[in-house]
């Protein structure tokens, strides 16, 4: 099967590409440094039909995020499986990639041989989750989060913004992540906070003291 690396480091592409070329049963079809590199490196492979059959991405890189890569791949190359591969393993960036249409989830320090499983998986039609993620998505299920322990460290520093009164583009640069990753954001904080309105939300910040009451 096919594989296009995408990750902003060189020495992980080359180290991954070096254990998958070995294998009978895999080719690496391209690399790429982040995400907008990894559309136009399908963009042009889809051009001579030779899509590969999973893309293994990073979340955190320049120019596009994992998540939104993730997001884009699957609206123009639908048949093209997505298998994630990062140090991130906080369940917000679990469920923004899964919602994307991430078909595996491994953390970097996962073994050669999971990675391997992933990819193969992912281009059965499975999904593969890293044992720790898998974990971490059982116990929201069994014990949900309520209220402001609902929220993950990056959706308390998106609550703060919003109630210092920033929009969701002053959030997204003020995090250095893309203006729809902020509105995702701020919609998953307004959902598990069960509120309907970003004044609600910066009334809910200052009542528990994440912020000072606004003049």
């Amino acid at each position: 099967m096919r594989v296009l690396i995408v990750d902003d480091h060189a020495v992980v592409r080359r180290g991954i590409r070096a254990y998958l070329e070995v294998l009978d049963d895999m080719e690496v079809a391209a690399e790429a440094a982040d995400g907008q590199e990894a559309l136009t490196r399908l963009d042009e492979m889809a051009a001579h039909r030779e899509l590969p059959d999973v893309v293994l991405i990073d979340l955190l890189m320049p120019k596009m995020d994992g998540a939104t890569a993730i997001g884009a791949i699957k609206k123009r190359h639908p048949d093209v499986r997505v298998v994630v591969l990062t140090s991130f393993g906080e369940m917000e960036r679990v469920h923004a990639a899964l919602a994307q249409g991430a078909a595996g989830y491994l953390l970097k320090d996962a073994e050669a041989g999971e990675v391997v499983a992933a990819i193969r998986a992912a281009a059965r039609g499975e999904v593969f989750l890293d044992p720790a993620v898998a974990r971490g998505l059982t116990q929201e299920m069994v014990s949900p989060p309520t209220g402001l322990s609902a929220l993950t460290g990056r959706e308390r520093d998106v609550l703060v913004l919003v109630a210092e009164g920033r929009s969701n583009q002053q959030i997204a640069d003020e995090l250095v992540i893309s203006e729809r990753t902020a509105r995702t954001h701020v919609s998953n904080v307004l959902r598990k906070l069960r509120l309907t309105s970003r004044t609600q939300a910066a009334l809910f910040a200052v009542r528990r003291g994440l912020v000072p009451p606004r003049a």
